[in-house]
Parts: structure tokens; C-alpha cells; sequence
């Protein structure tokens, strides 16, 4: 599943053995581990090549490090891609890394994202499996480089339709999470608690540790009464401080409403893609 590397491989029974025990150690921050049982499949299979670029990829959202690693893994993959699926899902990578770098203040790469996506966009076919995941890092471009709501809305619920239409709860975890995100903004504070909280229940259920603590600390921004969301700002310190302080970008949204700060500049309830 080289197209959707990032999404729901392993989670449910029908994977194999060997994509599970990736899944596992992936949904606990371990990429490194988990790229590294697929170092055998990747010297010469393009789809196993693609999900270990992926797993690198994703390492340097949570943890701002990696950098190196995952281009080239990144190149490797780009290499043995062949077919337009395989190159769709490449540039889709390889703007999704570019979007990080940007994002993050590592390397203004934005021109270069933009253009990734762009190939993906002619490469993967509508309705693929694949132009689900390419829609939301789509939409996270609009909402956090080009401050486009109204766009990443539209690419968000697109992207949603997706995951539904090929039944990827992971990625649906991450379409709630972003819409109810754009939702806190504009004070509607019902629907982003409703979308919030059906990523958190998304999460838990597929064991999804690393992507937890930021539902938890979004969820909490949306919840008026004061108990409740000083128990899931708890909850979500806890296991950001079981992970490591991984995703590192959650410090400072704990820090903030721990004592008075400025939120961090993604504003209340965002973060960069989780």
C-alpha cells in the first residue's frame, strides 16, 4: 500500500505479519525501528521503498530531526518508482517533507511543496486510494502556509470523503481532528468538540499512542467545562511525557496552558498534521 503508506497499513487483521509489527512500533514513535524491518524489501521493491521514505518522513513531523535520513530514503524510493501510482505517491512524499521543513522554520521549501503536490495531483487518479492522503496535506498547505481556511476546508471534506469511501480510520482520524480544528477558530465550539472527540475515540481504538496527546490537548480547547479540561490537558501531558516529548511541537501548546504564554502561532487547537 505504497500510496497510503501513511495512513492505515497494519491497523486492522487482514495485514500481514510484517506490516503490523511496523504499524506497532510506528504508532509508538518508534519510525527508525520501524523503517528499518523493511530495509531488506526497500533495496529493491518500490512500494516497501515508498512506506519506509514515509516512516522517515513522519519522523521529522513528530521529532524536527531526521532530516537527512528521510531525503534519502526519499531519493532511494523516487528511484524505483516506475508506474504512475508509485510516482504519484513519491511526489506526494516528497511534498509532504518539504511542507514540514517549512513549516517547522527549517528550510523555506513552500515553492517546492507546492509543486510536489502538484505531480501528485496529475499522478494519482481521482478516487484512488492514495488522493485521500494527497487531499489533506493539500488542505494542511491552504490552512498553515497560505492561510486559506475556506480551501482547507474543501480539501479537508474531500479527503474525508476518502478515507470513509476506502475505510481508513487513521486518516479519518486526522480529517475530524482538522476540520473540527477550523471550527474551533471560527467559535464553533459544538462542532469542533464533536470532531475532536471522534478523533481521540479514532485513535484509541487503533492504538495510535503518538497521535493521541495532541487529540487530548485539542480536545480539551474546545471543552468549556474546567474539570474536564484540566483532566484531558493532564492526560495529554502524561503520555507527552511517556513518549519522550514527542511530538516535540506539543511542548509548547502544554507549556502554555500550564502558565500564562503565548499559544503557539498555529493557534488553539492546531497542530502541524497530527
Amino acid at each position: 500500500m505504497a500510496s497510503t503508506a501513511m495512513s492505515g497499513t497494519g491497523t486492522n487483521t487482514a495485514d500481514d505479519p510484517l506490516q503490523t509489527a511496523v504499524w506497532r512500533l510506528r504508532s509508538r514513535g518508534c519510525w527508525a525501528d520501524a523503517a528499518a524491518l523493511l530495509d531488506h524489501h526497500a533495496t529493491a521493491d518500490a512500494g516497501a521503498a515508498l512506506q519506509r521514505a514515509a516512516l522517515l518522513v513522519e519522523r521529522c513531523l513528530y521529532t524536527e530531526q531526521g532530516w537527512a535520513e528521510a531525503e534519502d530514503a526519499l531519493r532511494a524510493a523516487e528511484a524505483l518508482a516506475h508506474t504512475d501510482e508509485e510516482r504519484g505517491a513519491a511526489a506526494c512524499e516528497r511534498g509532504q517533507l518539504a511542507y514540514e521543513a517549512t513549516l517547522l522554520k527549517t528550510r523555506d521549501r513552500s515553492d517546492e511543496a507546492r509543486s510536489a503536490f502538484g505531480r501528485a495531483a496529475a499522478l494519482i487518479a481521482p478516487g484512488a486510494p492514495g488522493r485521500a492522503l494527497l487531499d489533506f496535506r493539500r488542505g494542511l498547505m491552504s490552512e498553515n502556509l497560505a492561510d486559506s481556511p475556506q480551501a482547507a476546508r474543501a480539501a479537508y471534506r474531500r479527503a474525508h470523503a476518502g478515507a470513509t469511501a476506502h475505510g481508513d480510520a487513521l486518516l479519518l482520524s486526522f480529517t475530524w481532528r482538522h476540520l473540527a480544528g477550523l471550527a474551533l477558530r471560527e467559535g464553533e465550539l459544538a462542532e469542533a468538540r464533536r470532531g475532536f472527540a471522534e478523533s481521540l475515540r479514532i485513535r484509541e481504538e487503533l492504538g495510535f499512542l503518538v497521535g493521541t496527546a495532541p487529540a487530548l490537548a485539542s480536545l480539551a480547547e474546545a471543552e468549556p467545562e474546567p474539570e474536564t479540561k484540566a483532566r484531558l490537558r493532564a492526560e495529554a501531558g502524561r503520555l507527552f511525557r511517556l513518549l519522550d516529548g514527542v511530538p516535540t511541537w506539543l511542548a509548547a501548546e502544554l507549556s502554555a496552558n500550564e502558565a500564562p504564554a503565548a499559544i503557539e502561532q498555529r493557534g488553539p487547537g492546531q497542530s502541524p498534521a497530527a
